[in-house]
């Protein structure tokens, strides 16, 4: 099996615990803890490695992991992270956060959009660019802003695997090609010289 669908259905294995164990709440919570640990590995690569390894055990594995979610993330997450350590699907866990995250996201009626931008935007163009999306995409929008200072003005939104290409140099492409593809109407003769 891909590891995508793997992580997909330990991703859903994990709402159905976080709604049954906390509700609303649980899913924000769950969320939460399954992000810091991902970043946790994905920041760590002798964490990472020390996961990865068969030469561990997984006793050992499952013992620095609840040492390190003790009191900072809800027990039935330690006791699922406890599990696929069991099942030598640790190495998932980035996988199924963004999984997870993203059932929740389609749970909730909200979408996560990532803007680049030729500046940085303030607080006030941060809102209005996401009340923007969000009344174009029908969700509650979540965006992320990056600056790029190659692009000349506009800005780039990435929505999933779907691109918005509404900077400058877009339009200048998209004008130019429309140009170059345009008919132009036949030339009238040369009138000749008055003398």
């Amino acid at each position: 099996m891909r590891a995508e669908i793997i992580a997909r259905n330990y991703a859903e294995t994990l709402l159905a615990l976080a709604e049954r164990h906390g509700g609303a709440d649980g899913l924000e919570q769950f969320g939460q803890a399954a992000d810091e640990l991902a970043e946790l590995l994905r920041g760590d690569a002798r964490l990472r490695q020390f996961l990865e390894t068969p030469r561990v055990t997984a006793d050992d594995k499952k013992a620095v992991l609840q040492r390190a979610l003790a009191g900072r993330a809800p027990d039935m997450f330690v006791r699922f992270v406890m599990v696929l350590t069991d099942k030598r699907r640790q190495a998932l866990l980035p996988e199924i956060a963004a999984a997870y995250r993203d059932l929740v996201d389609a749970r909730m009626g909200r979408v996560r959009v990532h803007v680049t931008i030729s500046h940085a935007p303030d607080a006030a163009l941060q809102a209005e660019i996401g009340n923007a999306l969000a009344d174009r995409l029908g969700k509650t929008v979540i965006p992320t802003f990056t600056v790029d200072p190659d692009l000349l003005g506009g800005m780039v939104v990435r929505v999933g695997d779907q691109i918005l290409d509404g900077s400058v140099r877009s339009r200048a492409a998209q004008l130019r090609r429309r140009m170059l593809g345009a008919s132009l109407p036949p030339a009238a003769p040369a009138q000749p010289a008055a003398v």
